[in-house]
């Protein structure tokens, strides 16, 4: 079917007072309700309007004819470039090929161009058809990032990411004396080896100074954003802190997350994991996701996923080690500049 041009339409930010017109295109499009997820989407923005961006379509008679909603990317796992990640786009069913979601990309392309922002992103599963065209024609491609995922199982016991590490239970002396016999103790898990607790304000400048260590750049206006949405943005608290020696030895960020295109189950995210280098192959990583599990099993959240760079090999070693695959979703991207 050939699209027509849209008549009279006209593109807004988003507004609170939209909120029954989203949830009413969306649950036609999922075929579920997600008002919960679509207002705390609009809150996010109404609290952090420099880290969300949101737009409306609406009719000649004032009526909500689609939307668009997408938040900035300003350094998850390393990431240099600027970039919007799409989150939801939606369209009435009536006024589907006539061009509305053109016009509402159009809108974001142009307000990323008036922000310096160098490319779009966003994400779909590989059988999503109909999303998968309109990327196409919308000028996205394939991106070379990797989305990986592991089911959490309900925080079952996964000798791979669970088990302590060889030597783990014997001492806690100097990491690189293997002359100490490992205890016989079964039961000991990764979690066990370190101090594990929720992140707080306070462990922002030992998390900023470990990400210093691993980029090489201070991000430190990017941990607090992050932190601070972690906090107000998410339905659940989920990130994490590990302590060794009195000291944070290791981070991981992650939220939880019922949006993006076709989530049909609850899905958490991790957005950036580090360790200080001075406590690598002490097992702090697989403690950080291995407690992540559990808590996760606990929440009833059934699966968490990340996205890597191509050239992070070291950090997915680390995850296929801990279990986790390729997903279902695929990356895209559109190069503004």
């Amino acid at each position: 079917m050939t699209a027509v041009a849209a008549p009279a339409i006209a593109v807004r930010p988003l507004q609170p007072r939209d909120l029954d017109a989203v949830v009413a295109i969306d649950q036609a499009i999922e075929g579920r309700p997600r008002r919960a997820y679509v207002q705390r989407r609009l809150d996010a923005a109404l609290r952090e309007p420099a880290r969300h961006v949101q737009f409306a379509a609406v009719d000649a008679e004032g009526k909500l004819a689609g939307y668009l909603l997408a938040r900035h990317l300003r350094g998850e796992f390393g990431r240099a470039r600027s970039g919007l990640r799409i989150e939801m786009v939606g369209v009435r069913r009536e006024r589907q090929q006539q061009g509305v979601g053109r016009s509402l990309l159009q809108a974001l392309a142009d307000y990323a161009a008036r922000k310096g922002v160098a490319e779009l992103r966003s994400a779909a599963r590989w059988n999503q058809h109909e999303m998968l065209r309109w990327f196409d024609a919308m000028g996205f491609e394939l991106a070379p990032d990797r989305i990986v995922d592991c089911a959490v199982a309900g925080g079952a016991y996964r000798p791979e990411r669970d088990a302590a590490a060889v030597g783990e239970a014997a001492s806690r002396g100097d990491p690189n004396d293997y002359s100490v016999p490992a205890a016989n103790d079964y039961e000991r898990l990764a979690r066990d080896g370190a101090d594990l607790r929720s992140m707080t304000e306070a462990d922002l400048p030992a998390i900023i100074r470990i990400d210093r260590l691993l980029t090489g750049r201070d991000r430190g206006e990017y941990m607090r954003a992050q932190f601070a949405e972690t906090l107000a943005d998410s339905a659940i608290r989920v990130s994490l802190v590990a302590r060794l020696d009195d000291t944070v030895v290791g981070y991981l960020m992650a939220r939880t997350d019922l949006g993006d295109f076709g989530r049909t189950e609850p899905v958490a995210i991790i957005d950036t994991i580090g360790v200080d280098p001075e406590y690598a192959h002490r097992g702090v990583g697989h403690a950080l996701l291995s407690q992540l599990m559990v808590n996760l099993g606990a929440l009833r959240v059934e699966r968490v996923e990340t996205i890597l760079s191509p050239r992070d090999l070291a950090l997915l070693g680390f995850l296929t080690d801990c279990g986790f695959l390729p997903s279902q979703r695929l990356a895209f991207v559109r190069r503004l500049h």
